[in-house]
């Protein structure tokens, strides 16, 4: 088929796991997915460097930890809109309320 070299000690990478990891928890901790979404990535890129110069096994987890660290942090961004924008149509409404 090709000169495709595959991973004979089964080794999976480490980075590569926190991506998906890191990437899972961007989506189910509110706020603080940010943070770990924006990591995630960074470990999702370093994997799949790492991984092209390695023996290694687990672009799919790196691909999915990229995924899910992209979809996370779309997701704590709407979050935090859709905070800011309650905090702010509750404050106007409460300073009407008071001045009227």
């Amino acid at each position: 088929m090709g000169n495709v070299e595959v991973s004979k000690n089964g080794v999976t990478s480490d980075k590569a796991i926190a991506s998906l990891v890191l990437g899972i928890l961007s989506i189910l901790i509110p706020f603080i997915g940010l943070v770990l979404g924006i990591i995630g990535i960074i470990f999702s890129r370093k994997a799949t460097k790492e991984l092209v110069k390695t023996n290694e096994r687990g672009q799919g987890l790196a691909t999915s930890g990229l995924l899910c660290s992209i979809v996370g942090i779309v997701f704590q961004l709407f979050a935090v809109i859709g905070l800011l924008a309650f905090t702010t149509v509750t404050t106007e409404t409460a300073v009407q309320f008071l001045f009227t």
